[in-house]
């Protein structure tokens, strides 16, 4: 009032009272006008809260306000001065001490000054106002208006629906960013690339399980993933970028990538070597990992390794119930050799077969397989665990179209990568 109107008190007031009965002679002349009629408090926050009150009863009576015919009295945070409570308090102040709060559309119009501009929002809210104005991401003077998108999926994710469709929220940024040449921050809530997407170990192993076990109990369950406060289904993103790598994630996100990108699902005592492979390559390249770079430093370091170490051919049959005799042609540094073997099947019989030349200065640990249902591959992978004499443990990954084939060659890989 003193530095942008240079009147007094009486003088605003009177001004806001004869700006209201012109709007209502022009609007009640109008046969299509407007129900309702808005009233800006310019700086609501930063006013005495019992000069405000009178101004905004002294326009509702010139509109001639009622609960048939309603005002909307616009309070708004038009700079930031305070924390979110001491505005709702103000705010809630005000809806108390309306003559007649049934007349009132109590609106807030929040800023952002101090980066709390939707919690002050929120906490209006509860403190008893109607409806809110905001902008696309927070778009607007300064630091901006209120972000309209984060308030309304904050209130959707607490079951309240406020009636806006942010289904399809990319589509809408970018709508946003090619009309204002202005873009969405990477961190921004809900809008960003990056709200969904975990590089943290510790982040990325709790999402998987999440993951894993939504996968068990089914899509239509309740929404119950660590770190993840909506689905991001619901608002048109999709699962590809949860977990992304570099080198301070963990062995779970890697996992989760191999599993859910190329169909390996990783024996658990498998994810930590695996994860720390990947980490000091991701660490080396000093970058985040696409998933086929995961991909191809997995299969380059653990997948069909056959050096010094490979298997040309193989052969087995059953002597009894019990015992398998195999055949098997290697080369190894450079020559061919054919080996035989016993055991209780294929992957032991040929334990047995290297274990004659003395290559096989290990034993054999743990084997898993399953079908690949990732990719264009229609394959087996298979998974085979080694613990030399000094106790070293690695594993090796084997792929083939045969399971029995995918076996033995993570065998043999896992053999290979002992000898590094």
């Amino acid at each position: 009032m003193k530095i942008v109107f240079n009147l007094s008190k009486a003088q605003v007031l009177e001004m806001a009272v004869t700006g209201t009965k012109l709007i209502r002679e022009l609007t009640d002349a109008c046969p299509t006008r407007s129900g309702s009629w808005s009233s800006v408090r310019r700086t609501f926050v930063l006013t005495e809260p019992d000069y405000s009150l009178e101004v905004c009863e002294a326009v509702a009576k010139a509109w001639g306000a009622s609960a048939k015919r309603k005002i909307i009295l616009n309070l708004p945070l038009t700079v930031e001065a305070g924390t979110p409570n001491t505005h709702a308090d103000q705010i809630e102040w005000f809806c108390r001490h309306l003559s007649n709060r049934e007349m009132a559309i109590v609106s807030l119009h929040t800023h952002n000054d101090r980066g709390t501009g939707v919690a002050a929002t929120e906490l209006g809210l509860m403190a008893g106002a109607d409806r809110v104005e905001g902008t696309l991401f927070g778009n607007g003077e300064r630091t901006g208006n209120l972000d309209i998108v984060t308030v309304a999926l904050n209130m959707f994710s607490h079951g309240i629906d406020p009636h806006l469709d942010f289904r399809n929220l990319g589509a809408i940024r970018e709508v946003y960013e090619r009309v204002t040449r202005m873009s969405v921050h990477d961190r921004h809530p809900y809008g960003g690339d990056l709200v969904f997407t975990a590089f943290s170990g510790s982040h990325q192993d709790a999402i998987k399980k999440g993951m894993d076990r939504r996968g068990k109990i089914g899509h239509d369950a309740l929404w119950d993933v660590p770190y993840l406060t909506i689905d991001p289904m619901d608002i048109g993103r999709s699962y590809e970028a949860i977990i992304r790598i570099n080198s301070q994630s963990g062995k779970g996100g890697v996992a989760y990538v191999l599993d859910r990108e190329f169909g390996f699902d990783l024996p658990k005592l498998m994810h930590p070597e695996v994860g720390n492979l990947i980490g000091k390559h991701a660490d080396k390249l000093s970058k985040e990992l696409t998933p086929a770079e995961i991909h191809d430093c997995f299969r380059k370091n653990f997948v069909n390794v056959f050096a010094p170490l490979e298997l040309v051919s193989f052969s087995s049959a059953p002597v009894n119930k019990q015992t398998v005799r195999c055949e098997a042609e290697v080369r190894h540094d450079g020559k061919n050799l054919i080996l035989t073997g016993e055991g209780n099947g294929p992957i032991s019989a040929l334990v047995h077969a290297l274990d004659s030349r003395g290559w096989a200065n290990f034993s054999l640990k743990d084997y898993r397989s399953h079908a690949l249902t990732a990719g264009s591959e229609s394959s087996a992978a298979a998974y085979v665990s080694l613990q030399s004499k000094d106790g070293r443990t690695v594993w090796g990954c084997g792929v083939d179209a045969n399971i029995e084939l995918a076996g033995l060659k993570a065998l043999v890989s896992a053999a290979n990568r002992l000898e590094r």
